[in-house]
């Protein structure tokens, strides 16, 4: 596996360990005021950095909510606790991916492991959330993105955030259910909503200035803090605008001879039909159709019977 630059430290949490919720790292303000119950949850993968960052600097200067309620969460906890920037691919879970056990089989379920355990002791927050922002880092360098889901409520929420430039509406993973999918957020029926913000590779630098900038927004959108606070951390620049890229199909390594055809680094266009993306083993992996997104590519740890690469067209914003 390719070794990348490590830019960020792992903050010290253990500050933030105890909690009036009684669970540890999981830290709720009430404003007293009639108004949302809004979540930002971070280290929902024991090696992403950049929302521990964020997290805990949140919590460090006090903020709290001005309107309804505020959770600030650090989610798997024991596998950040076990972080070490010699080894940083080893930490992304101890026994299972956290962020495929949140549907209510799993959870009530029989089986047991250090993510579902901690699954569990969140789950109460999880489902008291009005809106979540779950804040994750990617295993290779590509462009931050924002992964709202298959609904219209969660592209549009990802267009009133307005970062980062990239919104990819997805279906989910066919082996477990995300945090940001739980119960209402997955219900077109339901005002819940939920984003997911990839902000860049695990351990570079850009992805603090992703996570902190996304927060904010997505704070200053809901109205939930001080608009004088949100102005002052908020960059003036204004970002880019964004476009939408629909998922259509995953390419999953049907061999470990699986090469990309070229260096990819992410959010790529390929622009014809019958362009070679890759090569796996005997067979040509080709762009099933013109301008075809190439979402998350993993050049360097592709392994397989996994995903290497996620392809989507790009489409106009619903109602635009």
């Amino acid at each position: 596996m390719s070794q990348i630059p490590i830019e960020l430290s792992a903050p010290d949490i253990e500050a933030y360990r105890s909690s009036a919720t009684g669970v540890d790292f999981v830290h709720t303000f009430e404003s007293g005021r009639p108004g949302p119950h809004v979540m930002v949850n971070a280290i929902t993968h024991g090696n992403e950095i950049c929302g521990a960052i964020t997290v805990a600097r949140l919590l460090e200067m006090a903020v709290r909510p001005s309107r309804g309620t505020l959770t600030l969460s650090f989610a798997n906890v024991e596998a950040f606790s076990r972080f070490d920037p010699k080894q940083p691919y080893a930490t992304r879970f101890v026994d299972e991916d956290f962020n495929r056990v949140w549907n209510e089989q799993t959870l009530d379920g029989p089986r047991d492991s250090v993510e579902l355990r901690r699954a569990r002791q969140l789950r109460p927050f999880v489902e008291a959330a009005d809106y979540l922002l779950d804040i994750h880092s990617m295993l290779e360098p590509s462009p931050p993105v924002m992964i709202c889901g298959p609904l219209a409520k969660g592209i549009g929420f990802a267009f009133d955030v307005a970062i980062p430039r990239d919104i990819v509406s997805d279906e989910g993973h066919a082996n477990g259910t995300r945090m940001r999918d739980f119960k209402g957020f997955g219900d077109p029926a339901s005002p819940k909503n939920a984003l997911l913000v990839e902000c860049g590779q695990h351990w570079e630098r850009a992805a603090e200035h992703v996570a902190w900038q996304t927060t904010w927004r997505f704070l200053r959108h809901l109205d939930m803090v001080d608009a004088e606070l949100c102005a002052r951390e908020i960059g003036r620049e204004p970002p880019p605008p964004q476009r939408l890229v629909r998922v259509t199909e995953a390419v999953v390594a049907k061999t470990p001879a699986f090469r990309f055809a070229r260096a990819f680094s992410g959010m790529e266009v390929v622009p014809r039909a019958g362009d070679v993306i890759a090569y796996d083993g005997d067979e040509t992996v080709r762009a099933p159709y013109d301008g075809c997104v190439l979402v998350m590519p993993v050049p360097n740890n592709v392994k397989t019977g996994l995903t290497a690469v996620r392809l989507g067209r790009i489409e106009a914003r619903p109602g635009a």
